[in-house]
């Protein structure tokens, strides 16, 4: 008889254990919940550009990168913060204004950019001047004159030099040079557009000279616009 107790109190007791995990493992898929890849953008967290889907139920998802704040001032003069960016999505590239190589091809295709959501207030532009102790306001002000830049839609900034160079490479991880030589006194030169959601986290990373990626960024900003 006592026999047959302990046998039935065991039974239970794996009956429990067993819900238990059960439960558990619900949780835990619930939790898991996986991400549709189709419409939704990856995220960034290194240099080394690895995407990875996070749901919005993962632990991770708290610790995602995002661009730190900035102070940097634009072609008209004025303060621009990552406050200015705040719940915005936003294209960032480096250039400088007397750049004879890439950097003509980079304006260009950003002025598509800018054409293209001219009238979408969610989107904006940030192009950072890496040589900023030549490229003052007012010749950020001529540049922007002769290119079309509108202001308030694409901020062309300049200031502190130290400050953007680690933006270029710590925060938007924008220098493939010093990714790989980790030489602070290098110079940065970069064609990547880097993609910024709403919360300023990375979501894509584009050859701003090529039209084709230039499209494919189009499309990515649209469908980013969807998911936020």
């Amino acid at each position: 008889m006592k026999i047959s107790n302990k046998r039935v109190r065991l039974e239970n007791l794996i009956g429990v254990l067993l819900f238990i995990v059960f439960i558990l493992m619900v949780i835990s898929c619930k939790k898991e919940k996986k991400v549709n890849k189709e419409i939704t953008l990856p995220f960034f967290n290194s240099s080394l550009f690895t995407p990875e889907w996070i749901s919005k139920e993962s632990e991770r998802y708290k610790s995602i990168h995002s661009i730190p704040n900035f102070n940097l001032i634009n072609q008209d003069g004025k303060d621009v913060t990552k406050q200015t960016y705040e719940g915005k999505i936003y294209v960032a590239d480096f250039f400088f204004v007397s750049c004879p190589g890439i950097c003509p091809v980079l304006e260009k295709n950003m002025s598509i950019l800018q054409e293209e959501f001219v009238n979408d207030k969610d989107v904006l532009l940030l192009s950072h001047t890496v040589m900023p102790s030549k490229d003052s306001v007012s010749v950020l002000k001529k540049y922007a004159e002769d290119n079309n830049v509108i202001s308030g839609k694409w901020n062309l900034v300049t200031g502190n030099k130290d400050q953007i160079y680690n933006l270029a490479r710590k925060a938007y991880f924008a220098d493939e040079d010093f990714i790989k030589t980790k030489d602070e006194n290098a110079f940065v030169h970069t064609e990547n557009f880097v993609l910024i959601d709403k919360k300023g986290r990375i979501r894509g990373v584009y050859n701003g000279t090529l039209g084709l990626d230039t499209k494919r960024l189009i499309r990515h900003i649209k469908m980013l616009k969807k998911e936020s």
